[in-house]
This record gives C-alpha cells, structure tokens and sequence, in this order.
C-alpha cells in the first residue's frame, strides 16, 4: 500500500539511481502519472516532461478499453477484444481521430505551446512512468510511439502494474521496475490510500517546477 502517489515516486527513485544522469528523461502519463513522474525527476535531477497516450473505448461501452493511441497516431489494439466485439475498422479509425485531437488539447494545455515530447527523446534514455498499470494499453501506445524517435533506450518505471501486464511490456522495452506486482487488481486505486483525483492545474504546476528544477541543477 502507498500512501499517496508523491510517496510512490519517491520510493520508486530510490531503485533508480542509474538512471540519475542527464542524458536520461522522465515522459509521465497525465494525470495521476505526473506526480509519480515529478517525484522521480526531481530526485533522480533529470528531465521531466509528458506523453499523452489515450484510451480508445468499446462502442456503447467507452469504458472498456479495446486499446489506446498516442500523439502521433500510433495505436495498440487489444486484437482479441476487438474480435470478439466485431469492431469495424472505421469506428476504431473515427475513435482515434477523436482522442488524437483530445490528446493535442490536453498537451498544449499542460505546457502551454505546441512543443512535442517526442522531439525530446532522441538518443536518449526514456524512463516511461504513470501511478499503476493495469491493462497496461495507454503505456504500450506510448512506448510504440517513443520508439519511432530512436532512443537510446526505454525504461517503464511504475509503482505497481499487474503482473500478466509486466510479461508483455518486458518484451518491448530495455527494462522494467515496478515496486509491487500484484497477482490480481480490480483497480489501481486500491493500492492507494489517497488517490484522490489529480487536477490539471496541479500538472501544469508540477511540469513548471520540475522545469525549474533541472535549471537550478545545471
């Protein structure tokens, strides 16, 4: 159990010192992800900055997940669900037309200007961080999207995920840390005791300070 997410950050910095040198940046999945990605900068003293992957929902049912896209329009699929769901082509492609410029809104929102993360990337090593995993859809969306900017390598660093959900993303990235790997979760909350709702205001907040931050370091 962690106490907040701030807490899981930091607990998290604590396994990655390796990782404290400046050719290293940390991309955070808003929201929740943020304060875990502000924690593990701020320690670690490299970069902070977002990716913005989103959930692309069942139709009828947006709650389930049937995959997520990114930024640049890269999308993973959860080929089994949309199979068994019969989703046509066209209702996946008009979906991610929608979240793409849902996901535009949101980042020049949080940063105030149209600059992309993914143009920060390149031969650097991308430690990819959000509160927990479940499915583990948006962080596979973003780690297909990262990899298309040539990083020198990429690292997932969660406080907690599922631990079916860990076996796929170990098959895609350089390495996986993640704190607990709990057998079954029905939500990532759980493994909080507060995780209450992160606001936009505290992510532009956060990214600004983490921002200052590096600065005073250098």
């Amino acid at each position: 159990m962690f106490k907040n997410r701030a807490e899981a950050g930091r607990r998290l910095a604590e396994t990655m010192s390796q990782y404290s040198r400046a050719e290293c940046i940390v991309l955070a999945i808003p929201r929740g992800g943020v304060v875990v990605g502000y924690e593990l900068a701020k320690a670690l003293g490299i970069d902070l900055d977002i990716i913005v992957p989103r959930k692309i929902g069942a139709p009828a049912h947006p709650e389930l997940a049937i995959g997520a896209v990114a930024e640049d329009g890269a999308i993973h699929l959860n080929q089994q669900i949309v199979e068994s769901l019969g989703i046509e082509d066209r209702y996946i492609k008009e979906e991610s037309v929608r979240q793409v410029a849902e996901i535009k809104r949101r980042t020049t929102t949080y940063r105030g200007d149209d600059r992309k993360s993914l143009d920060l990337v390149r031969g650097r090593t991308v430690i990819i961080t959000d509160d927990g995993l479940a499915t583990g859809a948006t962080m596979i969306a973003a780690i297909i999207s990262v990899k298309k900017y040539d990083p020198f390598q990429i690292v997932v660093a969660v406080p907690l995920s599922a631990s079916q959900t860990l076996i796929e993303l170990e098959r895609l990235v350089d390495n996986v840390i993640c704190l607990e790997r709990p057998e079954r979760m029905s939500a990532i909350g759980e493994f909080y005791e507060d995780f209450q709702q992160v606001e936009d205001e505290i992510v532009i907040e956060l990214l600004r300070q983490g921002r200052k931050n590096v600065e005073e370091l250098s």
